[in-house]
């Protein structure tokens, strides 16, 4: 049923022209449509949305997660644009090295975009 269909990660935001900024020139997603509704970005095997919604920035856990081959690289790099990392100590069973969390065979790093929207990257 659903698992032969393409899943979607749907991002709301306030501000769709400083989300842009944001998703296609901070973080170098590739953008692959416009429109009134939102912008559509291809990420690896997978697809991005993100439109404009009054809720934007409500949900209080991670949005949409890419997985990295290099956490230690993208996370020097996004700082060097100016990415602020969340840090999370109380999370069960992980310590912090940094901004990178180690949960056993895990590195994971979240961050937020100009609506709060929470994002993560990592090695699984």
């Amino acid at each position: 049923m659903l698992g032969e269909g393409s899943v979607v990660a749907m991002i709301a935001v306030k501000d769709l022209d400083k989300a842009k900024d944001f998703y296609t020139d901070l973080l170098d997603l590739n953008q692959v449509d416009e429109n009134p509704g939102g912008i559509t970005y291809e990420c690896g095997g997978g697809t991005l949305f993100v439109y404009e919604s009054p809720a934007a920035g409500t949900n209080k856990a991670t949005s949409a997660w890419w997985g990295v081959d290099d956490i230690i690289g993208v996370v020097s790099e996004l700082k060097e644009k100016g990415v602020t990392f969340e840090h999370y100590d109380d999370l069960p069973g992980a310590h912090r090295e940094g901004d990178i969390h180690i949960l056993g065979p895990m590195r994971c790093a979240w961050f937020k975009d100009p609506d709060g929207n929470i994002l993560g990257v990592g090695i699984c």
